[in-house]
């Protein structure tokens, strides 16, 4: 992976999360917050597994291992979320851009949240944030057509390719 794909990752994970957050806010604070049954209770919840996810991993980019994910509660509105998450975005494209090619590829070790050891590629985490960004983001797509609530624009990869075009 090079720092031009790392940055293209980073961009479009962004823009699609931009997608689903326009599609929530048409929603009601009951139905931002009502329980659904999901892998997370609600539309929050599974927004704030996402975000939760990205600061426990550029935690541990930074050295540092959470034992616990960010409680989902700390949010109680779309506004204060989306608010936070802005702020994550740009220390996360500040770390990511400072990478550089070789940086991408160094190895470091970590803890996971269980106390096991983890060692991954940075180019490799970021994947995965990135990938497990869009599974979340699909459950709230589907979260949202159960809601009777209009579901986001497309947030494929490749709609993102043919927009930047």
């Amino acid at each position: 992976m090079t720092a031009s794909d790392a940055q293209t990752l980073v961009d479009y994970s962004y823009w699609a999360r931009d997608r689903i957050i326009e599609a929530v806010e048409r929603l009601t604070p009951d139905e931002f917050l009502r329980p659904m049954g999901s892998s997370f209770s609600s539309v929050r919840d599974t927004l704030a597994h996402i975000y939760s996810a990205e600061c426990v991993w550029l935690s541990r980019w930074r050295g540092q291992s959470p034992t616990e994910p960010l409680a989902p509660d700390r949010w109680p509105d779309l506004s204060s979320l989306r608010s936070a998450w802005r702020d994550l975005e740009g220390d996360m494209r500040t770390f990511v851009a400072g990478l550089g090619d070789e940086g991408l590829a160094r190895v470091v070790d970590y803890r996971l949240m269980n106390g096991q050891p983890g060692r991954s590629a940075y180019g490799q985490m970021l994947q995965h944030v990135v990938n497990h960004g869009t599974y979340h983001r699909g459950q709230v797509t589907t979260l949202l057509r159960q809601l009777k609530a209009t579901p986001p624009k497309s947030t494929d990869l490749i709609t993102f390719f043919r927009e930047r075009a």
